[in-house]
This record gives C-alpha cells, structure tokens and sequence, in this order.
C-alpha cells in the first residue's frame, strides 16, 4: 500500500481533558532551581525556561491509499514542521507505507545537505513513529507486537523529578533527582547537591532506588568530585553529567569512577554517536529519546548494538507516551522505562498525560495496551494543521 499524504499538525485536546484537581503544592519545576548548560550565565541560571525557545510538539500524520492513517510527534515544532512538509513528505508520496527500513533511510540521506542531526533527526522521529503507528494499524496489532511481542508482564517505572514525597505515595520505588547546582556554585553547590541526595535516601530509605539527573551542566572534574561525595548514598546511576558531544570527558570519567553507573544518550542523534559511545566503554546505560533520534526503527537499532555489548537501554522519557512504552515492553534488554512528572503534587497522572488518555503508571509499572499500532486516543478532530 501505498503512502497518499504527510502532513504536520498542533494537537489541540479538549478542554475537559485538562487537570482539574487542585494541586497540594507548585511543582518542583517552579520550586527548584536545577543545574544546566547555561548556569555558567548568571541572566540565564536558575531556570531552564529562561532560555530555552518557545516550540511546541509538532504532530505528523501519514495517510496510506486506503485513508489508515498513523500518527507521530516530535518537539521544536515550527523549524520541524518546515522540514517535514518543504522537503520530507513531498519525496516520500508515493512510496510504500510498509516500507519503513527503507522509508528511514531515504530520509537520513535526504536530510544529508544540511545536516542529519538535530532538528532533521527530529523531523525523520516523527516521520518514523507515524508509520509505525501506521503499520500496526494495517496489519490490526499493537506495535510491540510487531517488533517481537512481550518481553516482560509488566514495565518497571522510575519517576524523575524533585516531589518525591508524592512519587512515593504513587507507589514509585525508583526515583531520579534533577540535580540543582553546578561548577559555577563551587563547594557549596557540591554540599548543597550532597545534601539533597542525603535527604532523598533518607527519605525513601533502602529499598527505593535514587538517581541523579545532571542535565549536560558538569565538566569531567566536577563529576568525579560529586560522584566521590555521594558514594555513601548508593545512587543507582549519575545521568547526563556532560554535553553529549564530549565523548572523551564520558571516557575520562568512566575510569576514574567504578562505583556508580553511568548513563546519558537523550541529545544524541541517531545511532553513530552511540556505537561510539559502545565501543569506547563510556557508559552502562544509554538513553536515546525516541521522538529525537531517529523514531522506533532507530531505537531498535540502538537495543540491538547495546544488546552485543552488554548494555542496558533506558529510553529518555519513554513511560510519558505510548510510544517509548511499546519499544520497552518489547526489547529483553530495556527493564526499566521513566515517566518524568512535571505536573504538581496532589493532581493525578492521569491528567497530566503528554498524550492524552495514555496509560500512566500504577504502583510503578506500566504496561500498553492491546489496540493497533500504538493505541493512540488522538481524535483527529483534536489536530489543528501547523
């Protein structure tokens, strides 16, 4: 069958899908202050927000001759959109919708003059995840099906943000702090950093475990002088400590620190920069995100490369929509999925869905549903043309 449209959308959901419970206290992301590669600017320092651009998530939909039609998404949305419908979708008209390997790699060598990374990465996740979620449709089965069935009963879940007095409560036994200083607040950053991992594990006790999120804000040094000071707290892994270009820092700091593992990989696009980062020993757990790397088809490229060296894939983000949960559930060496929470306190997960109507954890595991392709909710009265 044949691929009739490719078109890119604004999801607008209903307003009776919005939160409506009142929320206990604001959400960490308001409260805390957290580390990240503009802390070194003063102006820019204490949130994220203050720099980062005002995108939103652009929505692809592909419509094969039949009129199924999949459905993807990905961030950054207007720089995308324009990269999808000027040079993407026209190429692939025509082209088999089942096809998807081949599909991939036309849009890689396409995207070539100007750069596969980055955004163009962005626009081919979409692309691919649409056609996933397409296939499925086609073929009546759900996408974990598709790329080998079930691997486990049920996903184990891991909450990331700094509410974690109410991650408990939700039954979360695995939680990710946002780590919130850096080399710029020198030894009182490191005491204020040691401080909070010290109130976390006393907090959860011994039975939950506790990561830290570093989110590209350290240099080599500052890593393994944090990492020596939280090795009383038994941190599961440090994540993200550097930018993901510096793959010579992850190496320095994979030999000098042996007693916590290592894990990054949710700003690198496609799947070279990971078999880098395997051949070189540089991480124990890699975090591709699935909307930025390359989509489904990337990601299980990426499984099976770590698969060969022993490693362990946990996708960035990959419990806060359905699409990281099918790639879960299905490869054998992906035990653990996140579902980052920056929602406040008190205001159930089922409100605060990214994708709504998505499935959401219970007492820390997740599990996707049995529909086809992705069981996406979506109504496409809920799409606006972008």
């Amino acid at each position: 069958m044949r691929i009739k449209e490719v078109s890119t959308w604004r999801l607008k959901p209903p307003k009776d899908l919005q939160p409506e419970s009142e929320p206990r206290r604001p959400s960490w992301v308001e409260r805390f202050e957290i580390a990240n590669p503009m802390s070194r600017y003063p102006r820019y320092k204490k949130r994220r927000s203050s720099w980062l651009p005002r995108w939103g998530n652009v929505w692809v939909k592909v419509v094969a001759e039949d009129g199924t039609f999949g459905l993807g998404f990905t961030s950054f949305d207007k720089p995308v959109a324009a990269i999808i419908k000027e040079h993407i979708a026209p190429l692939l008209i025509g082209e088999d919708c089942l096809a998807i390997g081949r599909l991939w790699d036309m849009m890689f060598r396409m995207t070539k003059p100007y750069g596969t990374s980055g955004l163009a990465c962005c626009a081919i996740s979409a692309v691919d995840l649409a056609l996933w979620d397409l296939a499925g449709k086609i073929r009546g089965e759900p996408v974990y099906r598709l790329i080998g069935g079930p691997a486990r009963d049920k996903v184990f879940t891991y909450a990331t943000g700094n509410d974690v007095d109410w991650y408990l409560e939700l039954g979360f036994k695995a939680v990710k702090l946002a780590c919130p200083y850096g080399p710029v607040d020198g030894v009182w950053g490191l005491k204020e950093n040691e401080k909070l991992v010290a109130e976390t594990r006393e907090l959860v006790g011994d039975d939950v475990e506790v990561m830290l999120d570093c989110y590209m804000a350290f240099d080599v040094e500052y890593t393994i002088r944090l990492a020596r000071r939280l090795k009383p707290y038994n941190l599961r892994w440090i994540e993200e400590c550097l930018i993901p270009e510096d793959i010579d820092g992850y190496a320095q700091i994979k030999q000098a620190v042996n007693w916590v593992s290592l894990a990054s990989g949710e700003h690198l696009y496609t799947r070279w920069p990971f078999k880098q980062l395997i051949e070189r020993r540089c991480l124990d757990i890699l975090q591709p995100d699935i909307h930025w790397v390359g989509g489904l088809t990337e990601c299980l490229r990426i499984c099976a490369m770590a698969e060969a060296a022993g490693l362990t894939v946990i996708l960035h983000g990959g419990g806060n929509d359905p699409y990281g949960l099918h790639l879960t559930y299905a490869m054998p060496n992906t035990p653990w999925i996140e579902y980052v929470i920056f929602s406040p306190p008190g205001v159930p997960l089922e409100e605060s869905c990214r994708v709504p109507l998505s499935p959401v954890p219970k007492n820390g595991y997740m599990k996707p549903t049995d529909e086809p392709g992705f069981g996406l909710k979506v109504e496409e009265e809920w799409l606006e043309p972008l």
